[in-house]
């Protein structure tokens, strides 16, 4: 692992940022196992000096110094409590974004898990314990040694019997340990798949419906689930069974200090206070360690949780920002480019080569799978190149701020997907403080205005979970106004008219002329010609190679009278009459 990646972790600097937290909790717990001893002397001064004196006035004085300083062990386990609440908070504030921004980008490097939510989840799962009772436990286990050396003070059996009480519980927590380590292992894996599986069931609940899949999805779901219902109940059986065994053997050693106290009472060797004392305190010494037992399970998973997080943004490093660069504004150049899918070992795209510069429509047309949609992720820095270049302005992807450059990159994917929110806020992306006259002027530029001022309340309108209030045709084109907003230098547009009706395709291709009116480029893939109406410039692809670059025109009057190698394809085939009648429709149009 590169020095870059492997302080991935050590860069967010957590550990620096709780330090004092820690200190403060580290203070709070040596202040609370001192003040547990309260009740064992308590316990030793009423039956040795309080009973045999037969004095009210000891016991009252004994009595009120009992209850302040009982009082002042719950106000430190309250500060302790809240500490650790603190620490998870600033945990949880360091991760969140880090982790955030990485989940965005990790399905687009094909790195990570299949389940991409895992890291989130594994950060709630750190926060949940560090917030929890469980930490409490490993603070105090180190006081162990402690209570036995003032175990030994009472008498040296009954310290041997505290010796022999933590070795036991120790066998106990290592099982412990041994038992659920797997099967927290596996219950995480069968769990992610679980959670995996209901939102693909829940996203095509449509299709589930329509086609009588809802009994077999059904079935499917109750296996998954029977088997993550099996397996956590196996992992919770195994944690319970120690934890039971545990707490059996505390109570045992409770009574038998008892019985040890009351044998030394009788042999004069101890006196009647030891009995008492020396119980609570055998008891108070093994509880941390039947603690950690109880919250071994929690433990476990927190700590794996912990490991994957940190493998998470070690195999997801981010880079540093590059010197700043003038806002694109006059080509787009591809070089040799060399692509494939995230994590796939297919070579989509095989030297491809070509340049647009400003004013320009580019429509890349070609038969399916024949690396368009791979094209049109790679030109905006979506999937990672294998070689050749990118380059805007002479400068490639890889010089330019991500954040900046996409201020200036307009998409609209072939799959839309909107946010829960309103239009406006769609529009703008989700920016902070938007300028009403961009937005507006994004939907006029792609047609839009007059249809959103149509809504129940226009711009303001809420448009549900990924636009589900909308129509197939209106998201695209309000997806489309999203990609227009700013009036980026690069718009890119996959199958843009997939969803659109007559006059949402010549509001298409008006919304593509202003683009190239003010001077910008515009990459259309497409299917349909009728996409290709507003275009100057066409690249033919097959097979993921440049089969025909050129002008518009002359590229389609190729296909139609040479129809290679397109004639391998039935489908584009069949589209030579449609291209031959809109190439008639726009020659006087066209001046490339």
């Amino acid at each position: 692992m590169s020095e870059q990646t492997a302080d991935a972790w050590s860069d967010l600097k957590i550990m620096s940022r709780c330090k004092t937290g820690l200190v403060g909790v580290a203070i709070a717990s040596a202040l609370l196992n001192i003040l547990t001893l309260t009740g064992s002397f308590y316990m030793l001064e009423v039956y040795d000096r309080v009973i045999p004196s037969r004095s009210i006035p000891s016991l009252v004085a004994i009595s009120l110094l009992a209850l302040l300083l009982y009082v002042f062990q719950a106000v430190f386990e309250i500060i302790r409590g809240r500490m650790f609440s603190r620490i998870a908070a600033v945990m949880d504030e360091t991760l969140e974004k880090a982790i955030f921004m990485r989940v965005l980008r990790a399905p687009l490097t094909g790195k990570g898990e299949t389940d991409h939510m895992m890291p989130i989840k594994d950060v709630d799962m750190i926060r949940n314990f560090v917030a929890g009772s469980g930490p409490a436990s490993l603070f105090d286990l180190p006081w162990l040694p402690f209570y036995v050396i003032v175990c030994f003070m009472f008498h040296s059996y009954i310290g041997l019997m505290a010796i022999f009480g933590i070795v036991a519980l120790s066998i106990m927590t290592y099982m412990t340990h041994q038992g659920t380590h797997t099967l927290a292992l596996y219950v995480s894996k069968i769990g992610s798949h679980r959670f995996n599986f209901a939102q693909s069931a829940i996203r095509n609940a449509e299709v589930v419906q329509s086609m009588g899949m809802g009994s077999r999805i059904g079935n499917l779901w109750s296996n998954m689930n029977g088997r993550y219902r099996d397996s956590n109940t196996r992992a919770s059986d195994v944690s319970n069974s120690y934890s039971s065994v545990s707490k059996v053997i505390r109570m045992l050693l409770q009574s038998a200090v008892l019985a040890l106290g009351a044998l030394l009472v009788i042999e004069g060797k101890a006196s009647g206070g030891i009995i008492i004392a020396g119980s609570i305190l055998v008891t108070r010494a093994l509880a941390p360690a039947e603690m950690a037992i109880a919250n071994w399970k929690g433990l476990v998973n927190a700590r794996q949780a912990l490991g994957r997080v940190k493998t998470f943004l070690n195999a997801n490093p981010v880079r540093s920002a590059p010197l700043a660069l003038d806002p694109p504004k006059h080509k787009l150049e591809v070089e040799r480019l060399y692509g494939a899918a995230p994590g796939g070992n297919r070579m989509v795209l095989n030297d491809v080569s070509f340049s647009v510069g400003a004013g320009s429509a580019l429509g890349v047309i070609g038969p399916s799978a024949c690396g368009k949609s791979t094209l049109a992720r790679i030109l905006i820095g979506l999937w990672p190149k294998l070689n050749g270049q990118v380059k805007l302005d002479g400068a490639g992807l890889d010089r330019w701020d991500s954040d900046f450059l996409g201020k200036h990159i307009g998409y609209l994917p072939q799959d839309v997907e909107l946010f829960g929110g309103t239009i406006a806020q769609n529009i703008c992306r989700f920016e902070e403080q938007p300028s009403p006259q961009a937005i507006v002027a994004a939907a006029r530029a792609a047609r839009v205005h007059e249809m959103i001022l149509q809504l129940p309340n226009g711009y303001e309108t809420e448009i549900g979970p990924g636009g589900v209030l909308l129509s197939g045709g209106q998201r695209q084109r309000l997806a489309l106004a999203r990609a227009l907003y700013g009036e980026p230098f690069l718009v890119v547009l996959d199958e843009p008219n997939s969803n659109l009706d007559a006059a949402g395709e010549q509001a298409l291709n008006e919304a593509i002329s202003g683009v190239r009116a003010r001077g910008g480029i515009v990459i259309v893939i497409a299917h349909r010609p009728s996409a290709l109406a507003s275009v100057d410039l066409v690249l033919m692809m097959y097979e993921g190679r440049v089969a025909a670059f050129g002008p518009r025109d002359e590229v389609l009057s190729s296909m139609t009278n040479q129809p290679q190698p397109m004639a391998a394809n039935a489908v584009e085939r069949e589209k030579q009459p449609q291209l031959k009648a809109m190439n008639a429709k726009n020659q006087p149009e066209v001046t490339k």
